[in-house]
């Protein structure tokens, strides 16, 4: 599965943005697709994914400010508001199909406050 994410740019605190990830293969023959970001410095950390089964789930410092959702097709999407400083870093779009990680290139969400 190959993955291609954008969206990405600078932003004012408060602020907002849509990252955008557009697969190869059909998001409904891939069993979890998520957003996962890296911050300077720090591990790559899960920000949200989404299931068919299950539906979605958040890192608990996105809750209520990010929304993840899916086409149906395949994309999968990150709505981002009330951005703040600490979202910073490079967003990576991940697809989990068959026990196998599949990664984007990354995004860069810079946030300046």
């Amino acid at each position: 599965v190959q993955l291609q994410a954008s969206g990405g740019g600078l932003v004012q605190a408060g602020g907002s943005l849509r990252l955008a990830c557009v697969a190869s293969a059909s998001v409904n023959s891939i069993d979890v697709m998520g957003w996962y970001r890296q911050a300077p410095g720090k591990q790559r950390e899960l920000v949200a994914t989404i299931t068919r089964r299950i539906g979605t789930n958040y890192a608990d410092s996105v809750k209520g400010r990010f929304t993840i959702s899916s086409d149906n097709d395949n994309a999968v999407y990150l709505q981002m508001n009330s951005l703040k400083s600490e979202d910073t870093g490079v967003y990576y779009c991940n697809a989990k199909r068959s026990r196998l990680d599949y990664w984007g290139q990354g995004t860069l969400v810079t946030v300046s406050s």
